[in-house]
């Protein structure tokens, strides 16, 4: 389910805010694929919740039975790892000592306080037994408990899965796109406590080969007329305020235009921000206030190099039978960087003064994060635990002759042959030491 929401381009969240931004969101995919998959496809794939994998009722269902089947299997095998756990059994039958058989040693000389000497020299938790005929047995343990690390990680499983639900139902991500000295809410019209947002600039300076060396806006947010707090914010320093947290996440080019009519009225007087590209050339419509025409822009380049604004006039005449306007297309006209142009077909004029960036940021805010963060450790602690601190075990059988038989366990991950050796080495040596007499000061005179 997550490949499909990975795979098919999914609806921004703000396009749940309201039905308009809704339907606007859709309108743009219906444009991008009824082409390639047709408008009926297209309307079942929306019914179907295709667009939204990540809010469907049926990934949200996934989910749950994921991590109720998580939660079984960890009740399930919770009693089996605690009894394999605090269970020991000290005193083993003769034939696990077999020597034929893998990780077993057998040698002789030692005694049993030597034996439980190098075992927890080597961090083993000793346990012993004598039987009535005088043979100890000895257990050493380490890591004993290690085992029940697996609650850890499953712990962290089910936290990941309950912060995506948090996160899907309960988050909120929008995308801001403001000039310099623009400001806009953040959530919608009267949600309680609105925060807004002001651009005191945005700036985007560029090496000496054109590629660009930062993006920065310095943002400010407001609540009720009150200054909450205001940054530089850059892509990867975010501003961070009242639960939400403000991200850069690019800029668009916006025209600043001047549009005057006939009689040099300004009908416009600001950036208008190009949203769109076509053929990868920045792209925007703007409606020309008081005026039934509208401007479809694209910034480009003339056949002599010169930047500007490619303006297409368009006039709405009415509806199609699809319900869609009806477009009639005006002259086109070309207007560089500080010139003035227009079409034959209309009354208004239009000054280019420049072409500033326009910031785009992320408004988020994520009630998920902390269990996000808390399902992180409890999923690291537990693998870490079980990778690195596995458990070994060793049995051994020291009859009343002096003979002695071993046998070592070692959970997977580990080296315990190298282990075993250092173990078998150690016994050795303190075999040697017990077996050299111990001689006293040489005689006086």
């Amino acid at each position: 389910m997550a490949v499909v929401g990975m795979t098919v381009r999914q609806l921004p969240s703000f396009a749940f805010r309201t039905a308009t931004d809704y339907a606007a969101a859709m309108a743009d995919m219906h444009t991008r694929y009824d082409a390639a998959l047709g408008t009926d496809l297209v309307a079942l794939l929306e019914r179907a919740q295709v667009f939204q994998v990540f809010r469907s009722w049926w990934f949200s269902t996934g989910l749950v039975i994921l991590t109720i089947s998580i939660v079984c299997c960890t009740l399930n095998r919770t009693p089996r790892m605690w009894r394999q756990s605090k269970d020991i059994r000290v005193v083993q039958p003769e034939p696990f000592y077999d020597p034929r058989l893998p990780d077993r040693a057998a040698l002789d000389g030692l005694s049993a306080e030597a034996l439980g000497t190098v075992l927890r020299a080597n961090r083993f938790r000793i346990r012993s037994a004598t039987e009535a005929d005088g043979t100890v047995h000895l257990y050493g343990d380490r890591h004993r408990w290690v085992k029940m690390a697996t609650l850890l990680t499953h712990t962290g499983l089910v936290l990941f899965l309950v912060a995506a639900a948090v996160t899907s139902r309960l988050g909120f991500e929008s995308g801001i796109v403001l000039t310099s000295g623009d400001a806009q809410p953040v959530q919608a019209i009267g949600t309680p406590g609105l925060l807004v947002v002001k651009s005191f600039g945005f700036a985007s300076p560029r090496r000496g080969d054109g590629t660009f060396v930062d993006f920065t806006t310095d943002l400010a947010v407001y609540r009720d007329g009150q200054e909450l707090a205001r940054k530089t914010v850059r892509v990867n320093d975010p501003l961070s305020v009242a639960g939400f947290t403000f991200h850069q996440n690019g800029f668009l080019p916006a025209p600043d235009l001047v549009v005057r009519d006939a009689r040099a009225r300004v009908l416009w007087d600001g950036p208008t921000i190009l949203t769109d590209a076509v053929a990868g050339q920045p792209h925007g419509l703007f409606s020309v206030p008081g005026r039934d025409v509208g401007l479809e822009m694209l910034l480009t380049k003339a056949a002599d190099g010169t930047t500007g604004i490619l303006f297409l006039p368009y006039r709405a005449i009415g509806t199609v039978t699809s319900g869609s306007a009806d477009i009639v297309s005006l002259t086109p006209f070309f207007v560089a960087l500080g010139g003035i142009g227009g079409s034959p077909d209309t009354d208004f004029f239009v000054q280019l003064r420049g072409v500033e960036g326009a910031s785009v940021l992320i408004a988020k805010q994520d009630p998920g994060q902390g269990l996000v963060w808390l399902a992180f450790a409890t999923l690291i602690a537990g693998l870490a635990i079980t990778f690195y601190l596995p458990r070994r075990r060793v049995w051994a059988r020291l009859t009343r002759d002096g003979r002695v038989a071993i046998v070592g366990r070692s959970e997977r991950y580990v080296d315990f042959d190298r282990e075993f050796g250092r173990l078998l080495d150690d016994l050795v040596a303190a075999r040697t030491r017990l077996a050299t007499p111990t001689t006293g000061p040489p005689p006086s005179g």
